[in-house]
């Protein structure tokens, strides 16, 4: 048994890694009247494969201005002139990476917005002629956010494997909401800003603590919505840190914000329901006791691996 137990630690924590929330965001601006557009083209470099490029409608002249680095990013400017406007047009984007939804928004001088996500399989934007703009995208990128991040799935996991009781569980997850949507419109609206790479590598050292509880003898915490509180202020610095790394490029902060937060609450009470069934099942033929330790074991492993892949990559 302790061998099963120690092989199982072993491959949770090898070649396991935490996919980063890094859409990529094409932003086009119009400049006046005379159909000129103004873009910025803005691509992960660090996904695996070539750069995905944008395709315009044909009656677009395009240019590249120029191309830089910031942050997580490869930046492109793209200057188009059109001889119509881009309203009932389409933008495709090629070669996107499985990993990488792509969000488009496009400013227009009349105030019209449009936004729109387009990804592997749906690489086509249609731009409607007119635009009644609410920021629904943003609620695609949240639940993106969370199903493509491990580790804040396992956290939540985790999370409800140091927990029991149906009045605990809706404490706990209605602090961990509020307190991660306290950081994240801190951080969105600037009022506080730490290190992503300080934020990621102490998110993945709850991911442990949360593995070593999950085997306390007693059981279960006493106050786990404290912890979770807590937990989850670091949790919202996390969220935070994806979308300002994309920005916002429309004039509805505060929706966007509001969509964002939405979808990963959506994504969260979809995933409650897997650990609540295993923690069921595990209880209902007399196994919850290996189950745990397997589960601690694997999250642990994991939490354990990416706090040293992300200090390393703070000091490198």
């Amino acid at each position: 048994m302790k061998r099963l137990l120690f092989a199982f630690f072993l491959i949770s924590s090898l070649d396991i890694y935490s996919h980063e929330f890094n859409p990529a965001h094409l932003v086009v601006q119009e400049l006046n009247d005379d159909l000129l557009y103004e873009a910025t083209w803005m691509y992960p470099y660090k996904n695996i494969g070539k750069r995905a490029e944008v395709v315009f409608p044909d009656e677009c002249l395009t240019e590249s201005v120029d191309i830089y680095y910031q942050g997580k990013y490869i930046n492109e400017k793209i200057s188009l002139e059109c001889t119509s406007t881009l309203k009932g047009k389409s933008i495709e984007i090629i070669n996107l990476s499985v990993l990488t939804d792509a969000l488009i928004t496009i400013n227009f001088n009349d105030d019209d917005i449009y936004e729109g996500l387009v990804n592997v399989q749906n690489n086509t934007l249609q731009i409607p002629l007119e635009s009644n703009y609410y920021p629904s995208s943003y609620l695609k990128l949240g639940l993106s956010h969370l199903f493509d991040g491990l580790d804040h799935i396992l956290f939540i996991f985790g999370l409800l494997f140091c927990i029991s009781g149906v009045i605990n569980i809706i404490k706990t997850i209605t602090a961990f909401t509020i307190a991660h949507s306290i950081t994240l419109g801190l951080t969105v609206f600037g009022l506080i800003s730490l290190p992503q790479g300080t934020i990621e590598a102490l998110i993945a050292l709850t991911i442990v603590y949360l593995a070593s509880e999950i085997n306390r003898n007693k059981g279960s915490l006493k106050t786990p919505w404290l912890m979770a509180f807590g937990f989850g202020l670091l949790h919202g610095l996390g969220f935070a840190g994806a979308l300002m790394d994309i920005g916002i490029a429309n004039d509805k902060m505060l929706l966007s914000l509001f969509f964002f937060n939405v979808g990963i609450e959506i994504a969260q009470i979809a995933l409650i329901p897997i650990p609540l069934m295993i923690i069921f099942i595990s209880k209902r033929f007399n196994y919850f006791e290996i189950t745990k330790i397997l589960i601690s074991l694997c999250i642990g492993g994991m939490g354990f691996y990416w706090f040293i892949d992300r200090v390393i990559g703070i000091i490198l």
